[in-house]
């Protein structure tokens, strides 16, 4: 079972939705061969690299790694919960999900009906800005700033007028609706009961996920009042450490452009798309995250952090860099804008314009900016001071582990500035990653590692070839062969082969929903779905050549078993221990590798 929705209401799902008939209704797929591509959804590209098995109701994109089912897919492309996926592709098939199931989705429909609130609070304050008679102070604000009615629009700028209780009289009217209106944010409880507007004699800007539904506010004061932002606090439908303001707008561009710019605040974003600038997103009160990152990274390949010059501007941009560094690939860049001493995004365009702000001469790489930093203070003449720019800058590269290209230049980069030799830095890269200190001696590994390696591309090998081809699991010699190998991890191909034969219709698909709430296995299920994919392009690769290569590699794997017995056989023998159904094994074990033709010489 998944959460609960019993796994073979999943299963059954599954096999009567076509995933292709999902992902072309949001993402255009042409045929290729016995698949269907398009440019992947999740990262920006050109060429396209995103595939469709309608054979294994899967997806796989070979540029960026994402893949999955038609679950997968709407929960990474629409932001989906679990259970929200399972309910809308039971719609599209006409089934009704099993009562065990529906303690699940009425929880899912309360946050349904908290999403449909949040839309009409922010529905309520762009009618204020247009129709109250406190909102002229507001427009004039808005158009001192530059900001067009068009861009108001756009963005849906609304008026929160003052008062206590504008908003409490429309849509609080009730203590269920008022109790709403403070689970998401939007009003207050009072210490002595009742409720409160949060915003008050403010300009509101509607913060929206990726699937345009309205999760949050931000508001500016429009006088002297402090603070001079108020966010939404964090709420069942909105987490600041997820959400980037400006976001949802921005993807409507980004076929357009070639980056992201990250600034501070919400008329910062808005003053830029004034000038024809609408991909930028600000981040709600926090540094950029890892969770900003990673969002930020599937729809574009460069991210422009764009900050004012002073020291505040340069630790958010710091904590900006350490958060990119673990999701940073060889294609995908990170730059650094610090504007000029009292100017912010706002102001420098307004003054000197959209292609002043769009120069690349203004943007510093990240590893210019990683460099300048942590040499601070650092005296670089000196050998301690060479020493010394190693080992701080060791750990932040150690946090590239995505991108092997960018490692290596930045060892070199490192080796011209410290003097070390390259050739050390890299052992002591390695040695750090593995120890989490530098200058250790590396330790010596034993041979047996490698015979241990070779076991597990067997065993990787026989996975992939299943998940190919699940119905391998229901050959009736099967269950001997896999009884006869004893090595690690071989459970987890066992418990694979046991599931499909309880489940003789198992797709990859079903097999991965399987185990949703086993998210290591399901990882690595998903780690080795992609040669399935890899496999059905292959007109070559027949069903016969799949069954006999997994049978092959079983074979290797039984012939590894055996010599590790016939090497236990023979150090216990030295002592002249072996029982005589100990030796009646050995015996027959040797006989065997030998009409196989793999003799063994440490008997």
């Amino acid at each position: 079972m998944a959460g609960r929705i019993p796994q073979h209401f999943i299963d059954e799902l599954l096999s009567r939705i076509d995933i292709v008939d999902i992902v072309d209704a949001y993402v255009p797929l042409k045929k290729a061969g016995k698949n269907h591509s398009a440019c992947c959804p999740f990262h920006d590209e050109k060429t396209p690299s995103f595939t469709v098995s309608q054979q294994k109701q899967f997806y796989h994109c070979f540029g960026c790694g994402a893949n999955g089912t038609a679950i997968s897919f709407l929960m990474e492309y629409l932001h989906m919960g679990f259970i929200e996926a399972i309910e809308d592709l039971a719609s599209r098939a006409g089934m009704e999900i099993p009562r065990e199931a529906l303690q699940a989705s009425q929880s899912n429909n309360i946050t349904t009906e908290l999403y449909e609130l949040m839309e009409l609070v922010t529905q309520f304050y762009c009618k204020q800005l247009r129709q109250h008679s406190e909102a002229t102070k507001a427009v004039d604000y808005l158009k001192n700033r530059g900001i067009s009615g068009e861009i108001a629009a756009e963005y849906e700028l609304g008026f929160a007028p003052s008062g206590w209780d504008n908003l409490m009289k429309e849509l609080g009217r009730s203590d269920d609706s008022s109790k709403r209106l403070a689970s998401i944010g939007a009003v207050i409880e009072k210490d002595q009961g009742g409720y409160y507007d949060r915003f008050r004699e403010r300009i509101t800007f509607p913060i929206r996920d990726q699937r345009g539904r309205a999760i949050g506010l931000g508001g500016r004061v429009l006088g002297d009042d402090k603070p001079k932002y108020l966010n939404s606090p964090e709420t069942p439908i909105f987490h600041k450490g997820r959400e980037l303001y400006g976001l949802y707008q921005a993807r409507k561009v980004l076929k357009d452009v070639d980056c992201l710019f990250v600034v501070e605040g919400y008329m910062d974003v808005i003053a830029l798309a004034q000038f024809g600038i609408k991909n930028a997103v600000a981040s709600l009160g926090t540094a950029a995250t890892p969770e900003h990152m990673d969002k930020m990274f599937r729809m574009t390949n460069k991210v422009v952090f764009c900050f004012d010059g002073d020291e505040a501007g340069k630790k958010a941009a710091w904590r900006g860099l350490e958060n990119s560094l673990p999701l940073l690939k060889d294609d995908k860049q990170v730059y650094f804008m610090f504007l000029p001493d009292g100017e912010d995004p706002d102001t420098f365009v307004r003054g000197k314009g959209k292609e002043a702000f769009l120069a690349n001469e203004m943007q510093i790489p990240l590893s210019e900016f990683l460099f300048s930093t942590l040499c601070q203070g650092i005296e670089l003449n000196t050998p301690e001071g060479q020493a010394s720019m190693a080992k701080v800058t060791l750990p932040f590269i150690s946090k590239l582990v995505s991108a092997p290209a960018l490692t290596s230049i930045l060892l070199r980069k490192l080796s011209g500035v410290s003097k070390v030799p390259n050739e050390e830095l890299a052992l002591q890269l390695k040695q750090y990653k593995q120890t989490g200190t530098a200058n250790i001696p590396a330790p010596k590994r034993r041979a047996i590692i490698n015979r241990s390696t070779g076991q597990q591309s067997l065993l990787t090998e026989a996975m992939k070839l299943l998940l190919r081809k699940p119905d391998l699991a229901l050959e009736a010699s099967l269950n001997e062969k896999l009884s006869e190998i004893n090595i690690r991890g071989i459970e987890f191909l066992n418990e694979i082969v046991n599931y499909i034969q309880s489940n003789p219709n198992a797709t990859i698909a079903g097999i991965t929903e399987n185990y949703r709430d086993r998210e290591k296995i399901r990882k690595r299920l998903i780690e080795l779905a992609p040669s399935e994919t890899q496999y059905a392009a292959d007109d070559n690769f027949s069903d016969d050549s799949i069954r006999d290569s997994f049978f092959d590699a079983l074979t290797k794997l039984k012939q590894v078993t055996d010599q590790s017995k016939l090497r236990q056989f023979a150090n216990i023998n030295s002592t002249g221990e072996l029982t005589e159904e100990m030796k009646n094994e050995f015996r027959s074990l040797v006989s065997s590798r030998k009409k196989t033709g793999d003799e063994t010489t440490e008997t």
